[in-house]
This record gives structure tokens, sequence and C-alpha cells, in this order.
């Protein structure tokens, strides 16, 4: 009898043992839900963030600078306005096609998966269509490739590199290549001057450069930069004979000092063999003036450009100055590296969030 006493009181417990601890989840449920209610509005930022997708960009390096600047300007520009990243495949030091496939494929292992994969440089073409393929990213080439437009998904080039034109439905033509430079904002008042050097299509008349330098530069606040084709020994010629002029050599300036200085410039005087200085100059939104070096062709498509803007009105010539010494105003300020990254995020990645 006690036994079975003892046995029904020991139930007896254990029922109210569990029946407190049932009372006490439902307690803590309650809580907890009503901790997260409140907490909610807090989280949703967050939460945005986690599941929002980012824009992966591969860019396809050969080592060029001329070719670096354009894609990166083009990869920076899009990333102004659409949240992600970059990463860089270099196969500057490799040659040979399958050498460089085979550098771009064991480059990209690791990498996050592209959404986007850019190249300027024949030698990157091919790791860029089998890239693009393998990872079912859409690949965009910069300037006239030496392969079949179609094969590519976006093609950005120079006019001048179609003069004739051309319906592609996948090109898009810019006036001149793309830049890293942005324009400047509010009032500017700094003076640069951008020396080229010999090439192909034009000579060099260190005399004559020097003469025009000692005419244009006469009312100071003037910085000077040159760049690799520039003669040896030139810039210790400006330095001795030019005092005021703060000359920096290109080898020591950091990476984007020309841009920088070009976004707070008002003024900007580019010696005429230096096209993509040119377009530069005119990308931050200067009054530029054109310096003639002698040419040693008449008729390239390069030449045909440079003479359009002179026409057009963007740039002033050294003889359209000596007459009032003034530089003209250009009737608008390029903004094609801007321009063309709307159009990417339009065309081929039309689902994305843009940047607030």
């Amino acid at each position: 009898m006690s036994r079975a006493r003892n046995r029904a009181g020991a139930e007896i417990g254990r029922s109210r043992q569990a029946c407190q601890a049932e009372s006490w989840r439902k307690f803590l449920r309650l809580r907890l839900g009503l901790a997260g209610i409140l907490a909610f509005p807090r989280l949703i930022p967050q939460l945005a963030r986690e599941v929002e997708r980012t824009l992966t960009i591969w860019r396809i390096s050969d080592g060029k600078p001329g070719h670096d600047n354009q894609s990166r300007g083009l990869a920076e520009a899009i990333l102004r306005s659409m949240q992600g990243g970059e990463h860089i495949i270099k196969l500057g030091e490799t040659r040979g096609f399958f050498a460089r496939l085979r550098a771009a494929v064991k480059a990209a292992a690791f990498l996050p998966a592209p959404d986007l994969i850019l190249a300027a440089g024949h030698a990157t073409h091919p790791a860029l269509l089998w890239l693009a393929r393998k990872f079912r990213a859409k690949s965009v080439v910069l300037m006239k490739p030496s392969l079949p437009l179609s094969w590519f998904d976006l093609c950005i080039a120079p006019e001048h590199d179609f003069p004739d034109g051309c319906a592609a439905p996948n090109l898009i033509l810019t006036r001149g290549a793309l830049n890293r430079v942005r324009p400047g904002s509010g009032e500017k008042s700094g003076k640069l001057i951008l020396l080229g050097g010999p090439s192909k299509t034009h000579g060099w008349d260190a005399a004559a450069v020097l003469s025009m330098l000692a005419k244009t530069t006469d009312r100071g606040g003037w910085e000077l930069t040159d760049s690799r084709r520039t003669p040896e020994g030139f810039l210790d010629q400006i330095r001795e004979r030019f005092p005021g002029i703060a000359v920096y050599s290109h080898s020591e300036t950091p990476p984007g000092w020309v841009p920088d200085k070009l976004r707070e410039a008002k003024e900007a005087w580019v010696t005429e063999d230096s096209v993509s200085m040119i377009y530069e100059a005119l990308t931050s939104g200067a009054r530029v003036g054109l310096l003639p070096v002698p040419r040693l062709v008449q008729n390239s498509r390069v030449l045909c450009g440079i003479d359009r803007l002179v026409a057009d009105g963007f740039l002033t010539t050294y003889a359209r100055w000596s007459e009032n010494q003034r530089l003209a105003d250009p009737p608008e300020t390029l903004r094609e590296t801007e321009r063309c990254a709307e159009i990417i995020l339009a065309m081929l990645c039309p689902n994305r969030t843009a940047k607030a």
C-alpha cells in the first residue's frame, strides 16, 4: 500500500516538473519571439547585405600600361555604380598561346566565379574567351580584336579602330580610348603639362618643345611629367631652363598620379604624339592645348581623330593659342568610360541592384 502511494507521489512530482518546464519553454518562446520582432527592423539592413548579390569582375592583363589603363578604368567605373570586387589575372611575363592559356586557368582556379571578364590586348583574347565560356561569364574586349567580334559578348573600341563604321550589335564605339580619369568638380586651378616622345607616327624636336614651353608657362604655377617615350635627359634640360616648373618623372610618381592631377587641372598642355594623354586630359574637363611635334605620317586613323577634336573645338592648337594666349573651353567633357560602364550594367547585368 505504501509503495503504491510512493509511486503515485512520484508520478505527481514528475507531472508538476513537466508542467513547469513546459511553462518555461512557452515563456521563453514568447520572449524570444517578441525580441525577434522588436529587433527585426534593425536586422533588415544586415540581412539585405547578406543576401544581396554582388558583381565579380575578372580583369585579364597583358602587362602593358596602356591596356591596363583602359580595363582598369572601366572596372573602376562599373564598381562605382555597383557593389562588387575586382580580381586581376596577369599574363604579362608569359609567352605563347598555350602557356598564356594555362597561366590564366591556373590563376583563376581559386578566384570567386566571375560575372564579367574584361581584357585589352591581343595576347589576352584566347584566355578571355576560354574563361568566359568555362565560367559562363560575359566577355568584354577593349579595342578592335583580331578574332571575330561575334565571339565576344561586347567589344568597346575607339572610333578610329573602325573608320568605315560597323553595325555589329555588340560593338560600342568611343571617342578615344577609355581611361581612369574622372572629371573634377568645383573650382579648379591646376596647370599640367604632359610630354610624350618619338613614336611610329611622330618624331621629336626638343628645341621646338622647349621654345613653346617658354611661352606657354611664363605665368608660372605649372607642373610637368613625362612618359616612357620621352627622350633621356630632356627633363634635365627643362629643370635647368625653367626652374619655375615643378618637374616629376613618370618613374618617380605613384600610381594614379596623372589622373589625380588632371582632376585638379584647369588647363593642360599635351604633346600631339601622346594620344592617350590627350583623351585623359579631355576627360578631366580641363582646357587642353596641343603642342605640335613632327608628324612622320599624315593620314593615320589616330591623327585623323586628333584633327577632328581640333575641328570640333575640343583642343586648342599652339598656333591658335599664339593669337590670343588663351585655351578654349571644350564643348563638353568626355565621359566615355562612365558611359560604357552604364551600358554594360544595363545590357549584361540588368537585374543587379545599383549602389545608392
